[in-house]
């Protein structure tokens, strides 16, 4: 493999790595903010009027930001009614179809998110619920995580390809 490509893999890798060992520990964020809404409902009769979507937004966030290391960590369900049965080729080509397929929906979803994006940041676009928080922080939070997810899905098309020609990369994650 070129060294340019065996560094484009490595970078991705690393950095979708560190993301997702950050992003997973905001579930406990939104665990917290779970369980201050309760207490403050039940014990106190005082409802948040901003405490679900908070959770909604940060739950967005945590499985956006997070595919791409799930996708790196081979954490994703797969369909393997006949997949156990081929040989590593086999499957290698196979993941190979199936992460063009995977990239041409992300970078579809990429252009509708910037698009989003974009809007929400021109025209101050706000949920339209009691709280109205502006939708451009959460926006621009899923587009970034569609982009990871679409650098890892190139990532992983490398690796497939090399595994589909017999080439074992260093560093790869094992499945």
């Amino acid at each position: 493999m070129p060294r340019t490509i065996m560094l484009y893999v490595r970078w991705v890798d690393a950095f979708n790595r560190v993301v997702g060992r950050i992003v997973m520990f905001m579930i406990f964020v939104m665990i917290g903010v779970l369980l201050y809404a309760s207490v403050a409902r039940t014990a106190f009769n005082s409802p948040l009027i901003w405490s679900i979507e908070v959770s909604q937004f940060l739950m967005s966030s945590y499985y956006l930001l997070g595919g791409a290391y799930a996708m790196q960590m081979g954490a994703h369900v797969r369909m393997d009614l006949f997949y156990s049965r081929w040989s590593d080729r086999t499957r290698a080509w196979v993941d190979a179809l199936t992460i063009l397929l995977l990239i041409v929906f992300l970078a579809a979803l990429l252009f509708g998110g910037i698009s989003s994006t974009e809007y929400a940041l021109r025209y101050g676009e706000k949920s339209y619920t009691a709280w109205a928080p502006r939708l451009a922080p959460i926006k621009i939070i899923m587009t970034f995580g569609v982009f990871l997810m679409l650098l890892q899905s190139v990532s992983t098309l490398i690796k497939d390809i090399a595994r589909a020609r017999g080439i074992r990369l260093e560093g790869e994650h094992l499945e």
